[in-house]
Formats: structure tokens, C-alpha cells, sequence
């Protein structure tokens, strides 16, 4: 599922730069994003165990709120100069693109009106 690949990538970069980057007074963005990008990969795993039902639906619905947190996250992380420039764009292209290809599940999935 390339949805769960994108957010995969996420997290990786977000572990790395964690560990890499932490500053004390980021600590509580960073430890958000962390649980925040974690929350998108895990959320999606859960619920393509439960096959083609309405749990899947639910849980693709928490993974894209967890990939709008993740966003937000990361541009306030990126714009406090928490994370440097090029990697924190890298990881924001693929936490939209994470983020676009779960809202586009959830449009086939759902019934919007």
C-alpha cells in the first residue's frame, strides 16, 4: 500500500532527525510529531487487518487526522528551526503525499455530501 510506504518514510525521518536534531525546548513538538507520524503508518496496518469493512474506513479516517497533525507538526518544527531546511521539506513532501493518498481512500470509501 503506498499510502503506509509514504507514511513509512515519515517516521523514519522523523526518528532520525529526533535523535539527531532534539533540542530541550522542542522537546514537546518533537515527541508529538513523533507519536503523531507513528500514529499514521500504525493506524493504517490496523486497519487493513480488518479487510473491506467499516472499521478499515474508521481507521483510515484517525490515520489522515494523524497525517494533518504530522503536517502541521512539521512546519511548525521546520519554521522554529528545530529540523534543518532540506530534510524537513523532504519529509513534508511525503507526509502530504501520505496525507493526499489516504484523503483519496477515504473519498472512495466514504459517502460525502
Amino acid at each position: 500500500m503506498v499510502a503506509w510506504q509514504e507514511a513509512n518514510q515519515v517516521v523514519r525521518g522523523v526518528l532520525k532527525l529526533s535523535r539527531v536534531h532534539w533540542k530541550p525546548y522542542g522537546g514537546a513538538v518533537i515527541y508529538q510529531l513523533q507519536r503523531a507520524s507513528l500514529s499514521v503508518q500504525l493506524n493504517i496496518a490496523e486497519g487493513y487487518a480488518y479487510g473491506n469493512s467499516a472499521t478499515y474506513t474508521k481507521f483510515l479516517g484517525i490515520a489522515y487526522g494523524s497525517a494533518v497533525e504530522t503536517l502541521e507538526l512539521l512546519d511548525l518544527a521546520a519554521g522554529a528551526g528545530l529540523f534543518p531546511v532540506a530534510p524537513s521539506e523532504d519529509l513534508i513532501h511525503h507526509a502530504r503525499s501520505s496525507r493526499n493518498l489516504l484523503l483519496a481512500l477515504l473519498k472512495r470509501r466514504r459517502r460525502f455530501t
